[in-house]
């Protein structure tokens, strides 16, 4: 039982290191670019937030046992499906993939794979990644706070991150028949 969540919890923790170093990369060849970073002063507490998740996480769960949830059969294939979105999301994005809001002026925003049918995936697979790695190892808990930390986190990048891609980019035109989120009950208008 410790081996699984060790297992899971390596993996995930691996994911966000590969993650920072090639946010690293693609921040050099987007500022080459003329690249405008918006957001600086809420990143680092995103960063503490994400460090936080995962210390928590460790904690409740080894706390009890590291067992994983009598739901492990459903949880754990919707846990995969959530990490194919942010593999999709991240190659959709390509170089301009990055943690932190790094904004090219008068590039168009990219408008393919996930991006199609809703603007912020990425969100989407962090939020669900924080209700869902908790629960596959019963640490409800962690699931709460960091699902409410989260939340209000999200409420300040989202709303600068879309201030700056209106005034830098054709954002508002490409995306605004598009859902934030959810797909689902909202004809959307794609174009390519």
């Amino acid at each position: 039982m410790m081996m699984r969540f060790a297992f899971v919890f390596l993996v995930v923790a691996g994911m966000r290191l590969f993650e920072l170093v090639l946010a690293k990369r693609n921040e050099r060849y987007v500022k080459a670019l003329g690249a405008k970073e918006v957001g600086a002063r809420h990143y680092p507490w995103i960063v503490l937030m994400h460090i936080l998740f995962l210390l928590s996480l460790a904690v409740e769960a080894l706390r009890k046992g590291a067992r994983p949830s009598p739901r492990w059969p459903f949880l754990f294939p919707f846990f995969l499906a959530v990490e194919g979105l942010r593999v999709w999301t991240i190659l959709s994005l390509g170089r301009f993939w990055n943690t932190k809001i790094l904004i090219v002026p008068d590039r168009p925003v990219v408008k393919k794979g996930p991006y199609r049918w809703i603007r912020h995936p990425n969100y989407v697979v962090v939020a669900l990644e924080i209700v869902l790695l908790p629960l596959l190892f019963q640490a409800p808990m962690t699931a709460l706070i960091f699902s409410l930390l989260n939340a209000i986190m999200l409420s300040i990048r989202i709303t600068t991150e879309e201030q700056a891609l209106s005034a830098f980019t054709d954002y508002k035109e490409a995306f605004q028949a598009r859902p934030r989120f959810l797909p689902l009950g909202r004809k959307t208008v794609v174009r390519v």
